[in-house]
């Protein structure tokens, strides 16, 4: 095809989610390390299963970017590309994709690649993927750099924010004392925190029980930006009904457009744990 979209796994989306007459899409697995076990976070990932694998270890788990060859042979596959990773402030991925446009362009320097750093994950990618697929469907015809120029616009323009519950992993990791997690979980406080414009994460504070956590999320919402008419999307770690009862709480709150619900990938469950809700909008 002439229209290619590439994404890094952290997206959360499934490749059958994509489809299209005019664009191709292709996934590029992160992988997750687990004591002995490697977890390629592709379409066949059970997420449950990988979770259950870091519970029972005492390791530190941890995470491997794509290579640049992978990133190489996924933009081989369209005249022009378009590309979007995870933040590259908490990953490599970023840097891989760059490295694997400069391969590609070795072979086949006719071909063209964008690469965008989402400065996030999870929704924040599933809407910039969105955005690229809705204006190439208008006209398969739109200028490249054009379309570029706008799709950094629209991504400089998108939010997250997020909620953990489960801290095993940031114990597990040297980020947090294991007397601190265990406290905080004994009392049901989750914290609540946000991407920053420069795509590292920030701690925005701390709620007691789920109907605070819920409410404090909207309010981290309405204050980061003006939400009339946004298109939200949460991503869910094993948390279903939690992620129904923040879409009620955004949809009575907020004048946002709609609220869609997705499961976590391998990569977002790695960061998000058990409980975990990541939202973009």
């Amino acid at each position: 095809m002439i229209w290619n979209i590439v994404s890094d796994s952290s997206c959360d989306l499934k490749t059958s989610d994509f489809t299209s007459d005019v664009i191709g899409f292709q996934l590029v697995p992160l992988r997750i390390q687990v004591g002995e076990q490697e977890f390629i976070d592709n379409d066949e990932l059970i997420v449950p299963e990988m979770l259950t694998a870091m519970a029972a270890t005492e390791e530190a788990s941890s995470t491997a970017c794509p290579s640049p060859a992978t990133f190489a042979r996924a933009f081989e596959k369209g005249e022009k590309t378009i590309c979007f990773t995870i933040s590259g402030n908490l990953s490599g991925t970023y840097n891989a994709a760059v490295m694997g446009r400069e391969l590609l362009l070795e072979e086949h320097p006719e071909k063209r690649v964008c690469i965008i750093d989402s400065k996030a994950t999870a929704g924040a990618m599933v809407l910039l993927i969105r955005k690229a697929k809705e204006v190439i469907e208008a006209n398969p015809n739109v200028d490249f750099e054009e379309l570029c120029t706008m799709l950094r616009i629209y991504q400089a323009s998108l939010r997250t924010t997020f909620t953990l519950e489960n801290f095993d992993n940031l114990i597990k990791n040297g980020r947090m004392r294991p007397l601190v997690g265990t406290l905080l979980h004994s009392l049901g406080i989750h914290v609540l925190a946000v991407a920053t414009p420069q795509g590292t994460i920030s701690v925005a504070g701390k709620a007691r029980g789920e109907t605070k956590t819920y409410k404090g999320l909207v309010d981290l919402m309405r204050d980061s930006k003006d939400c009339t008419g946004a298109e939200v999307v949460i991503s869910h770690c094993e948390n279903l009904v939690g992620a129904m009862k923040l879409r009620d709480q955004i949809l009575a709150d907020l004048p946002v457009k709609n609220v869609e619900i997705f499961s976590c990938r391998g990569l977002t469950s790695f960061y998000a744990m058990e409980k975990g809700l990541i939202i973009g909008y």
